[in-house]
């Protein structure tokens, strides 16, 4: 008996060796609502939307057995498609499931971090769509919501239990309506992943990412902190410094490209907007005789949408119906243009299309003076006919139209702050550059209307505006004057901190889109050329410019 219990005991597996396991975690981000490879406002083919992004998706899963798939959030607004069924859920016209839900149903998502425009369209449309949802709605620093967003996701992949923690930009307050937000509160999103953290004590995870709605609040290269930040907006990097434990930090918001980088060991990725990548984190974890799992390397790439990517086609016949209602609206007649029109050299000098703008601001908000960005300067407009869809790509986003009480130093500041889109001149004729800033967003370059001014590329930043007149005259600091610009100005976004704290004394309650289809359809004509109110000096920047930006496209 006991040869034998020794034999038995000697033919007992010994403990399994080493495990290397590697978790792919996908992610997209801001894809605001595009669906289709299809670029709404050229009616051209474009390599971007969910239905190309999922082919990518399904490759990377057939190469890795071992997946998650997550959005960092701003999904269900943003492209005509979405724009046009939300107006249609608003004012009860249609009962037809939330698109990008259905979409990202069949993608099979594992959740989806909340993002600030998921408000735009108030929290009735955000239930809606939240219902339609196979998956959960995270944010750790949201409070309030009924019923709550989760703080995170555990899933167990390959044996490995991944935690995704789900943050939202908790500038939120400074740009929403407040009856869009009504009982809902935001923590600095640092606090929401440390409360997360200490809950997932109890789940005790083997590893730990972060989802962030927000981006990073300085250049990455110099670690200098960009000027005018919102509290709470871009929080990606504080997130990284405070928390080493977690092993990446997938983010958006702010439309950039982010294919790697570390803040100590903390690997920061961040996949282009409009599904026009798929990031893919890999996390390998390894663990010596069935112990605990041990983080052993963490990497990152891009998986880019291209012309030719073939889109899913039940992702494509699932939106069918939703894109042809957006192409029936866009193909609404609006007005005429007694010239052809072009934005390309619009954030250089004065173009009668960004001149539409304004005059549609001012009328509305009876202003004296209008400041605007030009969103898309791929916008061409032919002479004659004008529907919705120039009007539309003109003026891409869902933001309104407020009225603020303000004055000249208002003014002044406000331009001082826009020319930092230029680089100073390196040589004093302005005859070679590089002249843009390309740490500034184009989109966050406005431009006044109902002044006259110049902007010296010769002079250092916050020196740059001369000869700003108003009525004639030089502008003085304690000028009174109503102020027309959109909600996210008002509240002191991208730099525009001159406006935090001014009166707002009237507020559209519509986007400034749907204000211009309204005005330009009451038989009116667009503008057929620019009023030359203001100019870039020396001349020669203009041209330095212009070469640049056609080397760039």
């Amino acid at each position: 008996m006991l040869l034998l219990l020794l034999a038995a005991l000697l033919t007992v597996a010994p403990p399994p060796a080493s495990e290397t396991v590697t978790v792919t975690v996908l992610a997209t981000t801001d894809t605001h609502g595009f669906l289709y490879p299809w670029d709404y406002y050229t009616r051209q083919p474009a390599p971007r939307g969910l239905a190309a992004a999922a082919t990518l998706v399904a490759q990377a899963r057939r190469e890795s057995p071992h997946t998650l798939l997550i959005d960092c959030g701003d999904t269900i607004q943003g492209s005509s498609l979405e724009s046009v069924h939300q107006a249609a859920v608003r004012a009860g016209k249609t009962v037809a499931p939330e698109p990008m839900m259905l979409a990202m149903n069949r993608m099979g998502y594992d959740a989806m971090v909340v993002g600030n425009h998921e408000f735009n369209f108030g929290l009735e449309n955000l239930a809606a769509a939240r219902r339609v949802a196979r998956f959960p709605w995270l944010s750790a620093n949201t409070t309030g919501a009924s019923p709550p967003f989760a703080r995170y996701l555990v899933r167990t992949v390959g044996g490995v239990k991944v935690a995704v923690i789900g943050v939202t930009t908790a500038a939120i307050p400074q740009w929403e309506k407040p009856e869009h937000i009504r009982g809902l509160s935001w923590l600095a999103p640092e606090e929401g992943v440390r409360r997360a953290l200490e809950e997932l004590e109890r789940e005790k995870p083997d590893v730990i990412i972060a989802a962030v709605h927000g981006g990073l609040d300085r250049d990455p290269t110099t670690g200098e902190r960009r000027p005018g930040e919102l509290p709470g907006e871009n929080s990606v990097w504080p997130i990284a410094e405070r928390f080493p434990q977690l092993a990446a930090v997938v983010y958006g918001h702010t439309h950039r490209r982010e294919e790697g980088r570390r803040v100590g060991q903390v690997l920061l990725v961040q996949p282009r907007n409009w599904a026009m990548d798929v990031a893919r984190v890999e996390l390998t974890l390894t663990r010596e005789h069935g112990g605990p799992w041990t983080l052993t390397g963490t990497s990152s790439r891009l998986l880019a949408v291209q012309p030719d990517t073939p889109p899913d086609p039940e992702i494509l016949e699932l939106a069918r119906p939703y894109h042809d209602a957006a192409e029936r609206h866009l193909d609404q007649p609006v007005t005429e243009s007694p010239a052809e029109l072009s934005a390309a050299r619009g954030r250089f000098e004065d173009t009668a299309l960004v001149d539409t703008i304004h005059e549609v601001q001012m009328h509305y908000a009876r202003a004296e003076v209008s400041f605007s960005a030009l969103f898309n300067p791929g916008v061409r407009v032919p002479r004659g006919r004008v529907t919705a869809r120039e009007l539309a790509a003109l003026y891409v986003y869902d933001n309104e139209l407020y009225a603020v009480e303000g004055n000249g130093r208002m003014v002044r500041e406000a331009l001082e702050n826009a020319a930092r889109y230029f680089r100073t001149c390196p040589e004093p004729s302005c005859a070679r550059g590089p002249l843009v800033d390309l740490a500034v967003a184009g989109y966050n370059y406005d431009m006044a209307q109902g002044v006259e001014y110049e902007i010296d590329l010769t002079r250092p930043q916050g020196q740059r505006v001369s000869n700003l007149r108003f009525r004639g005259a030089p502008l003085r600091d304690d000028q009174p004057l109503r102020i027309a610009l959109n909600n996210y100005r008002a509240a002191g976004s991208a730099g525009y901190s001159m406006f935090r704290d001014a009166k707002v004394v009237w507020r559209s309650g519509r986007e400034v889109r749907d204000l211009m289809v309204e005005y330009f359809g009451a038989h009116r004509t667009l503008p057929g050329k620019p009023d030359g109110n203001w100019r870039l000096v020396p001349r020669a920047a203009v041209e330095t410019l212009a070469l640049e930006d056609a080397t760039a496209r």
